[in-house]
């Protein structure tokens, strides 16, 4: 995903609806610029971008998950799980072997049912509470 690009733009406009405009919030450039080398992962319904989620560079072998976003009307239909399980085949093919993410509590239960663990306590980010969850992800074989 090119930042400038058509995709891009309706990535960005999916975050912004459901993750940061109900909390009152929105992108300010230098977060965009910092994430200009991440990678982006978006799932297409119709030629629509229906899912997307960033995955950002934490060490040699952990990467983080983050500004996962699944538009409204698709959500609860297994979309998201899509993501994020495509999410750690990436990862784990580029080398990587535990992924974080901070969960929304709201979404705590199904980080959950995929896997992942809490650690530490619970912590407020961007004004709600959340919680630190990790996987290790298997090694990729081709």
């Amino acid at each position: 995903m090119c930042p400038g690009s058509d995709e891009y733009a309706a990535e960005l406009q999916l975050r912004r609806e459901v993750l940061r405009w109900p909390l009152g919030l929105d992108f300010t450039e230098e977060d965009l610029a910092n994430e200009a080398d991440d990678i982006h992962l978006v799932a297409i319904y119709e030629r629509e971008i229906v899912a997307c989620l960033v995955l950002t560079r934490v060490s040699d072998e952990a990467i983080k998950m983050r500004q996962v976003a699944v538009t409204p009307s698709m959500q609860g239909s297994g979309i998201g799980r899509l993501v994020v399980r495509e999410s750690e085949r990436v990862a784990a093919g580029r080398g990587y072997s535990r992924m974080e993410l901070h969960a929304r509590e709201t979404a705590v239960p199904f980080y959950l049912s995929m896997k992942y663990e809490v650690e530490g306590e619970p912590f407020v980010e961007v004004s709600i509470p959340h919680r630190a969850m990790v996987k290790t992800l298997p090694p990729f074989h081709i």
